[in-house]
């Protein structure tokens, strides 16, 4: 059996780690895997896990930040993208197709239905969330309102997200040998790591220096690269240990006594597996509320940037009960890839 997973993005972050995680599941399974992204996206993960894909369009729209001008431009985009997702579903000889998020899930159900295959979604935005459900079986990820729905349409259901087999085998010992390199690393401090994944956001930035101006008590370790360059200067490398963009994020996590992440993404459950709580900052990407307290209850506590440095002391006031439930969604999320794959072939059978 052979899928085709439609795949928006440009094939490098969270919209690729997420199909390449759904692969991985998929070829334990015997099931052949090939790929469609855009044309223009470089594919890099792609590329280094050793896959090649096939280039097709996928309009964009924004994601979750989408207008209703973006979402035009988008939609004018789609009869184009849907052809040529057509022609490659057939090119591929695919069984059934996958369409990864937002433009990739909307193409990947158009693209399907008129090549006449069976098409599953994993969906998270406002728009892939009204299109796809129109035409195949979808599945809900976290960010969605609807996946704290406790009943669903029949054609949908909801996934955590699914993650790869290694991300909870983090070793402390690896990041505390990475840390030792960075000169204001003080073994002896607790550790906190600040994230909004592999872009560094304002609102990230702006809560790590309010930590770092009221106290020197913690490691402060700031990961990913700024989304704009001039965000550089407001990294205090005296103060505030800036990593950058790494390939060690379970490690670090491992090691880590707290992490201080956006509310969105599938960094929240890369923590979970590592049983770290989570301060989780609201509305730093695109002023976004994604309410994801409401779906990891117990485990994490949200916070304003302005209120970071409390919230960052309740959480270590409350930390062990905290804990105990960031161990329960961790394991959960880590049979999020099995789940959602058993599902999708059930559905075939």
């Amino acid at each position: 059996m052979k899928v085709l997973v439609i795949v928006t993005g440009r094939g490098l972050g969270g919209d690729a780690m997420v199909a390449l995680n759904v692969i991985k599941v998929l070829e334990k399974r015997g099931i052949e895997c090939e790929i469609a992204l855009d044309k223009t996206a470089p594919g890099v993960l792609f590329e280094k896990n050793g896959y090649s894909w096939h280039k097709i369009s996928i309009p964009q729209a924004g994601g979750h930040s989408a207008t209703k001008l973006s979402a035009l431009k988008g939609a004018l985009k789609l009869i184009t993208a849907t052809f040529k997702a057509r022609k490659a579903i057939k090119k591929s000889k695919a069984d059934f197709v996958i369409g990864i998020l937002g433009g990739g899930a909307i193409v990947g159900s158009l693209g399907a239905k008129f090549a006449r295959k069976p098409c599953f979604s994993l969906i998270s935005t406002p728009l892939d969330s009204k299109v796809c459900p129109k035409f195949n079986q979808c599945y809900i990820l976290p960010e969605l309102d609807m996946f704290r729905w406790e009943k669903l349409p029949a054609n949908m259901d909801k996934a955590f997200y699914p993650l790869s087999d290694d991300v909870g085998q983090g070793d402390e010992k690896i990041a505390l040998e990475k840390l030792k390199e960075y000169p204001n690393f003080d073994e002896s401090k607790k550790t906190i790591v600040f994230s909004s994944g592999s872009s560094i956001f304002k609102g990230t930035l702006d809560a790590i220096n309010l930590v770092a101006d009221k106290t020197d008590e913690y490691n402060l370790v700031l990961v990913g690269i700024p989304l704009h360059d001039e965000y550089y200067d407001l990294i205090d490398e005296d103060k505030i240990i800036y990593v950058g963009y790494i390939d060690w994020i379970n490690h670090l996590f491992k090691f880590s006594d707290l992490t201080v992440l956006t509310d969105d993404g599938v960094s929240l459950e890369e923590a979970f597996t590592c049983g770290k709580p989570i301060v989780a900052l609201t509305r730093v990407k695109w002023g976004r509320y994604q309410n994801m307290a409401g779906v990891f209850k117990g485990a994490m506590i949200e916070s304003e940037v302005s209120d970071v440095c409390k919230s960052i002391d309740e959480a270590f006031e409350n930390y062990d009960s905290l804990q105990e439930n960031a161990l329960i969604y961790g394991k959960q999320c880590m049979e999020a890839g099995d789940y959602l794959v058993d599902r999708m072939l059930k559905k075939l059978e």
